[in-house]
């Protein structure tokens, strides 16, 4: 499916009823990523049908969580070793937590970059997230296209309850 984009996601949000998402905040917020990625959100967590996910790039933050992630209901999570799957970026993450370490030290961008590396290979990897139970299993990309169908096969006498309803609350 690709990345969270914000002409993208309204017909993304009512074709659901697989995806990596790299967002650029401010700018995006300001076009209205927030209000649509709500629509998406909603679509994945009130969908029935067998959800299979996999991580190919970079998954942060809510729009991690948006893009049908273990936390709303998805049956299977993979990523892929090159993944990366954290709270916020390496790049941004260590410009917060270590600004004043980054300003006092004498190269800055040596530093940094030692920093990022540290952030990546501790926080935003997959096998952090498998780890923890955010995703099911670490695969390589050549195991991609057999996972997925077993994973149809398995999930093809899925049936969810819901409680009934006359009409959803879908962001607007």
């Amino acid at each position: 499916m690709g990345s969270v984009s914000v002409p993208g996601d309204g017909p993304r949000g009512r074709h659901l009823r697989l995806a990596v998402v790299p967002v650029r905040a401010a700018a995006k917020e300001h076009s209205g990523i927030i209000r649509r990625g709500a629509k998406i959100l909603h679509a994945f967590s009130e969908a029935t049908v067998p959800k299979i996910t996999i991580i190919t790039r970079k998954a942060y933050g809510g729009a991690y969580d948006v893009m049908s992630s273990k936390h709303i209901g998805a049956d299977l999570v993979y990523a892929w070793p090159t993944s990366e799957i954290a709270v916020m970026g390496p790049d941004g993450a260590i410009n917060i937590i270590f600004r004043k370490e980054i300003e006092e030290a004498k190269n800055k961008e040596k530093r940094r970059a030692e920093l990022v590396k540290e952030y990546r290979d501790k926080f935003a990897n997959p096998y952090i997230a498998a780890e923890l139970g955010y995703i099911d299993k670490v695969i390589f990309p050549r195991e991609t296209r057999p996972l997925i169908c077993k994973g149809l096969e398995m999930l093809a006498s899925k049936r969810q309850s819901r409680p009934p309803k006359k009409h959803g609350n879908i962001p607007l």
